[in-house]
């Protein structure tokens, strides 16, 4: 069958956007393993190293949501080319930077233009493609992080092993190559009425976001209680605003807000999957960190090789498939760390995480198609922007809670287990599996009556 040129130009976008993604991902994650060496360098104790990622993290994840709804306002290209263009410099500033104030100051820059990229990510399949394409589309952009997100400490040990610590900030600069071509094939237009942007909105938005995210970091009640303030005040100005930031009635939509909810508790298990089997292997299996870095790649591999599979999947057989098949290969996954942790061979776990890293693409795929269908036009951007942004917030509080978990000293479930301190990872694993068979339940529960609603509306229910 002949390809359209519009549909090759759809297609040669979200290649462009799959890159992108590679690199947005890649630098959430690589200034990780350099906070020590930050540390002795700069005079400055752990807890201020550590901005170069809480840090990131907290403007990246506020960034994806001003972004989408920017993108009612504003053509899309134009803000893709600013944040593009802001990633690079804050790149070259960190690049350059001689004290850690300037360090970190590149690396907020770098996070305010890098989180276009989860935004325009979203907004692209939705604006360019039919429902009937549209996981092809998702699917491309999923691989594309899946593949930065496990690569991005393999890269930096290996960038490491030969150059200083700011030759971290280099590889975003690439991305500038991509500029002329997202002018080129992204021709959008903005809402013809977009309104006025709620300015006090969005920075109450923002302001709930750092209480929280900065209260799961350091495990502060006032900053906890300053969250839960912020947060009323926030749902106060979106009640009352004439032209809020977040339009209340998104929240109204059922399927819109039962798909957050699973998206928050996907998200807290799919932190947990970064997170523990690397300190599985170290703590149990004693696997040096440069291994444990390579140990992850096979996941990642397969994860991005077949994410375009899924998103094809889910265009011909439906969400609710391709979410069915991702649940079972989580599933399988945990029920093989839960039984086999301590026991099997320390070259089977990397065998283990390929169905995990697999099942986890494949769910995003799955739920941020689903969402993508129950929004309006108008509500896309926004709605698409606080799906990630629950991405993050709950990713980083998941972090504090299971630093905390892993410090406790359990009994295991698995009796069998030969290593003394295995335990809380097969308990973990264990409620991982419970929580994901339960999801399972709910999401063909919740997506079944819309399709079914749907079917009643068009006649074909009758």
């Amino acid at each position: 069958m002949q390809i359209s040129s519009k549909e090759l130009a759809d297609r040669r976008i979200m290649r462009a956007m799959l890159f992108t993604a590679v690199f947005s991902a890649m630098s959430v994650l690589t200034f990780n393993i350099v906070l020590p060496e930050l540390r002795a360098e700069f005079q400055i104790d752990l807890a201020q190293a550590s901005w170069l990622s809480s840090g990131y993290l907290l403007v990246y994840a506020i960034g994806s949501v001003v972004y989408g709804k920017l993108a009612n306002r504003y053509h899309l290209k134009n803000l893709i080319t600013f944040g593009l263009i802001a990633f690079a410099i804050g790149s070259m500033i960190g690049f350059a930077s001689t004290a850690f104030w300037q360090a970190l100051a590149g690396r907020l820059l770098q996070a305010s233009g890098a989180s276009v990229v989860p935004a325009a990510a979203m907004l692209i399949p939705i604006r360019y493609f039919p429902p009937e394409r549209r996981g092809a589309a998702m699917s491309m952009t999923a691989a594309g992080l899946a593949l930065g997100t496990a690569l991005g400490p393999a890269a930096a040990a290996l960038l490491l092993a030969a150059l200083d610590w700011r030759w971290l900030f280099v590889p975003p600069v690439l991305v500038l190559a991509l500029v002329p071509f997202f002018r080129k094939y992204v021709n959008d237009e903005p809402a013809p009425n977009p309104g006025k942007l709620d300015w006090p909105g969005a920075a109450l938005l923002a302001a709930a976001v750092a209480f929280a995210l900065l209260g799961a970091t350091y495990l502060s009640v006032w900053l906890f209680a300053g969250a839960a303030l912020t947060l009323a005040l926030l749902v106060w100005r979106l009640a009352t605003a004439s032209e809020p930031f977040v339009q209340l009635a998104v929240f109204r939509n059922r399927n819109y807000s039962s798909g957050l909810a699973i998206v928050a508790l996907i998200s807290f298990i799919s932190t947990g999957m970064a997170l523990l089997p690397p300190v599985l292997l170290a703590d149990v299996y004693g696997l040096d960190s440069e291994w444990i870095g390579f140990a992850l790649v096979p996941g990642a591999v397969a994860s991005s090789a077949l994410s375009r599979v899924g998103g094809k999947l889910a265009d011909r057989r439906g969400d609710t498939v391709l979410y069915t098949i991702a649940s079972g290969l989580l599933m399988l996954c945990f029920a093989l760390l839960t039984a086999l942790s301590g026991m099997a061979p320390v070259w089977t776990i990397p065998l283990f995480l390929i169905f995990g890293n697999v099942g986890q693409t494949f769910i995003q795929v799955a739920v941020s198609n689903s969402l993508s269908k129950t929004l309006s036009k108008e509500q896309a951007g926004v709605g698409m922007g606080l799906f990630s942004l629950i991405n993050f917030i709950v990713g980083g509080m998941a972090a504090s809670v299971y630093s905390l978990l892993l410090e406790m000293d359990v009994p295991g479930w698995n009796s069998s287990a030969t290593s003394a301190n295995v335990g809380i990872f097969t308990n973990i694993f264990l409620a991982f599996l419970l929580l994901h068979a339960g999801l399972l339940v709910y999401y063909r529960m919740q997506f079944r009556r819309r399709r079914l609603a749907e079917r009643q509306l068009s006649g074909d229910g009758r």
